[in-house]
């Protein structure tokens, strides 16, 4: 598999596995995001952030950029709930950096309840527009540009939850089995793209039970978080789906966690 071959978005110039591509995050201001950020920054990718939460972007982008001394790192707020805002941002990438090799999915969150019988629907509600609608919002605005690079990447973080729901995580598993299901249709649409060859793109789902950062530990320092990935090692996974071919990788959903 070749590296994405330099376009306007030059990335950093250092040789890296990444050089030339241009990813996006959504979702980029959280722990996961920030900790994405670094890891494509140093990749040598240019990395085009958004989250509806403008101070922690700033975090995020500054931190990206201060870690990795000439790394093009740049961010939007955009509100990811309105397809409209989505499609803009898709396209305003592809025309001012030429291509789009890349959007990583880190929109989040979480809601349960003590049993099944508590569960409260306004939790579906909400998890429904963050977990399920930022999806096909974002799915459907880059699936173009993602086609059009020869060699993108469509990667959405789920939670080993879906698989095995438990009673005070309906609403939560219900919204991430739906992510993945869509995620999985994406796929699809890029293998048949190409009926008699790869895939130009490649849609993945990778998997973990939960994500724990270094500020987490610090605020529950006895806690053993066993079977938690690190949001570290989440975004070296996330990286080193450029160095698989897109028909390898298409489709497949990846572990993080053990799998149950």
């Amino acid at each position: 598999m070749s590296t994405p071959s330099p376009g306007r978005g030059s990335g950093n110039g250092n040789g890296g596995p990444l050089d030339g591509a241009v990813v996006a995050v959504a979702g980029a201001g959280g722990p996961a995001g920030h900790a994405t950020l670094l890891r494509l920054a140093e990749a040598g990718a240019t990395v085009v952030a958004a989250d509806a939460d403008a101070e922690r972007l700033a975090q995020g982008v500054d931190a990206a950029r201060f870690a990795h001394g000439g790394a093009t790192v740049t961010g939007d707020t955009v509100d990811l709930l309105h397809l409209g805002a989505a499609q803009e941002w898709a396209a305003r990438i592809e025309k001012d950096l030429g291509r789009v090799d890349g959007l990583v999915h880190l929109v989040g969150g979480w809601r349960g309840s003590a049993s099944f019988g508590e569960t409260d629907l306004a939790d579906w509600d909400a998890l429904h527009d963050l977990l399920v609608r930022t999806v096909q919002h974002t799915s459907l605005a880059f699936e173009g540009p993602l086609r059009r690079s020869g060699n993108g990447r469509y990667v959405l973080v789920s939670a080993a939850g879906a698989a095995r729901p438990t009673a005070g995580n309906a609403a939560y598993a219900a919204a991430k089995s739906a992510a993945e299901a869509w995620t999985l249709a994406l796929a699809d649409g890029f293998r048949m793209a190409a009926p008699d060859g790869p895939p130009p793109a490649a849609a993945i789902i990778l998997i973990v039970k939960a994500l724990v950062h270094d500020a987490l530990r610090a605020e529950r320092p006895n806690a053993r978080f066993a079977g938690f990935t690190d949001v570290r090692d989440l975004a070296d996974a996330a990286c080193q789906l450029w160095s698989r071919s897109a028909e390898e990788v298409n489709g497949t959903r990846l572990w993080l966690t053990p799998q149950p």
